[in-house]
């Protein structure tokens, strides 16, 4: 995977300075909050959303586990239709297979679907290297390519931007990109949509090859499937004279009937409707409808390193619906810039760590930005596991241990800032494993209690600069539970006693 933005702080500090600009947390708890709104009551409206999200893991874990065979069978359908399948390793191999075909073509432009993948590897700044420019054609992903910024949400690029911002953006950066924003330009939604209409209709019009992701990949028929709510995915599928597709190998699904799932949780998950606008299907070429030549790059880039993980593989599911985000209390205040990855939130947080590796300071802070407050399994529409993983994700980085990277296997090393956490996690572990010594510990701070800091001193600080510590109580649940026999002698009374 790429690497984090230079000089990306590592979480806890890059959330601390988000959490100062009041606009910004502004922005983010308006829409998360009408989002997930919405999508609660999209979902409410389906009696078997819960067999629907039951289904979708079912799918998805079982091509997991035989994804050899369904890649293979998806390169055979797409070259019987008329297609080329490329394998890339890892960001480096994609972004040269994508450079080299569209420098091919002889075209100095390309067209863009909002593309996670294409985020991901960096493809933008290599196709810009050697020449090319691509345009991104997505609303969002426009406004955070003119703001020359990064995105900051799955669904919605530009959710840390108001009306206003966008405004602003529009005004001073369309010119420089092609047609200018209109004199006048308000911040009313319908003319910030048509001045990007307008600058965005030449484009398509001129563009000779256009670069995707898509959502899914039906390994039965060689078919890619792009859903999204604006009809640029649309233009760019369709007007282009060469289509090419950069793909992670988890989009891949077995057959067509399984997109019925798929296509119901998908929708509602992310935008909240019963379905997207335009759902844009594709097979391989044909003479007389689309694109004449498709390419489709499979990206690796780190996926089958996380596959071996039998915990961590679930992150794999995930269809980026960014519903996890849009519930998490995290991201509400601290925003997606924080997590320094194309994949904010509480999904970023279980997959950059797993494709990128734990080794930099972001991504062994990663597993830690999140309450584990279990929100993000709840609306999960694949049902990820993501609090387990993250506690997994944990462990790895306080404790080092097996993992496989690029391939081979290793044993990590701990992580560097960990050994006062990996000490009393050991001492705990001592400590519950003798019940004498557990009681006696017990009975020591209830006796003390008075005498108990505010803030943990030493180490411990990092921890309760944001936590309250716990009130110790008078006596321990064991010794309540002796005391009143379980409960049973409400007056507080002796077992013992009442027994007799």
């Amino acid at each position: 995977m790429s690497a984090t933005p230079l000089g990306m702080p590592a979480f806890p500090d890059a959330a601390r300075e988000a959490l100062r600009d009041t606009t910004l947390r502004g922005n983010l708890r308006h829409a998360t909050h009408t989002i997930r709104d919405k999508r609660a009551r999209a979902v409410a409206e389906l009696s078997d959303w819960a067999r629907l999200r039951e289904a979708g893991k079912q799918i998805k874990d079982h091509t997991l586990r035989h994804l050899d065979h369904y890649l293979l069978r998806l390169e055979e359908s797409v070259t019987a239709a008329g297609g080329t399948v490329h394998w890339a390793a890892d960001a480096a191999e994609a972004n040269r297979i994508v450079t080299e075909l569209v420098k091919a073509t002889g075209e100095r432009e390309v067209v863009k679907v909002k593309s996670m993948a294409t985020q991901e590897i960096g493809l933008n700044e290599a196709l810009a290297a050697e020449g090319i420019r691509a345009y991104e054609t997505d609303l969002a992903e426009l406004i955070v390519q003119l703001a020359d910024d990064r995105p900051s949400h799955i669904l919605v690029p530009a959710i840390h931007l108001n009306r206003a911002e966008i405004r602003d953006v529009l005004v001073s950066a369309m010119g420089d990109w092609g047609r200018p924003a209109p004199d006048g330009l308000t911040d009313a939604p319908a003319e910030l949509a048509e001045a990007a209409r307008l600058h965005l209709r030449e484009k398509f019009l001129r563009a000779k090859v256009g670069v995707s992701g898509a959502n899914f990949m039906v390994a039965e028929t060689g078919t890619m499937v792009v859903v999204e709510s604006e009809g640029n995915g649309r233009m760019c599928l369709t007007l282009p004279e060469t289509l090419i597709s950069v793909v992670g190998i988890e989009k891949v699904v077995p057959a067509w009937r399984d997109l019925e799932v798929f296509l119901q949780t998908l929708p509602r998950s992310s935008t909240a409707e019963r379905m997207n606008p335009y759902t844009s299907m594709w097979t391989g070429v044909t003479d007389t409808d689309g694109p004449s030549a498709f390419h489709l790059v499979l990206l690796d880039n780190g996926r089958t390193d996380t596959l071996a993980d039998e915990v961590g593989r679930q992150a794999l599911r995930c269809i980026r619906c960014s519903a996890c985000l849009n519930v998490c209390p995290v991201y509400e205040r601290a925003g997606g810039h924080a997590y320094g990855s194309v994949y904010p939130g509480p999904i970023g947080a279980i997959l950059s760590p797993q494709l990128r590796g734990t080794g930099s300071a972001v991504d062994a802070s990663l597993p830690y930005a999140s309450s584990l407050c279990g929100a993000c399994y709840d609306v999960c529409p694949v049902a990820i596991d993501i609090p387990e993983v993250l506690v997994r994700l944990r462990e790895r980085v306080v404790e080092g241990g097996p993992a496989v990277r690029r391939g081979t296997r290793v044993v990590l090393r701990p992580a560097r800032g960990h050994a006062a956490q990996r000490a009393a996690m050991r001492a705990a572990g001592w400590v519950f494993t003798r019940p004498t010594a557990l009681a006696a510990g017990q009975r020591l701070l209830s006796r003390s209690r008075r005498l108990h800091p505010r803030r943990l001193p030493g180490p411990g600080r990092a921890w309760s600069a944001d936590r309250d510590l716990p009130e110790v109580p008078e006596e321990s649940f064991r010794d309540w539970w002796r005391r009143t026999s379980g409960g049973r002698d409400s007056a507080g009374g002796s077992g013992r006693e009442e027994r007799s």
